[in-house]
């Protein structure tokens, strides 16, 4: 495992057991549904398996079909304001 996995991992395993994981995964939830981007994007899946008809969609069709649009569709402002999350926890915790 190279340095970088390594410390991806070691952040990853401080954000779990410090409960910092699921508070942020809580805020990036409650944001998006705020800004619309859910329902945009059950709006996007409702076309396509209109477009493509429910026995000719999968899970892991739809899930390929939209993954880019819903990356591509979260607000700047959401990701800069958990990036900046992550940062303070970061220097809160610098020991890692």
């Amino acid at each position: 495992m190279n340095k970088d996995a390594q410390m991806r991992a070691a952040i990853n395993q401080k954000l779990i057991e410090t409960g910092e994981r699921e508070r942020l995964k809580e805020l990036l939830r409650a944001k998006l549904i705020e800004c619309g981007w859910r329902d945009q994007l059950k709006a996007h899946c409702k076309d396509v398996i209109n477009e493509k008809g429910l026995e000719h969609v999968t899970v892991d069709d739809l899930v390929a079909e939209i993954t880019p649009k819903g990356r591509a569709l979260v607000p700047d402002s959401v990701k800069k304001e958990l990036l900046q999350k992550i940062r303070t926890f970061l220097a809160q915790h610098a020991s890692l």
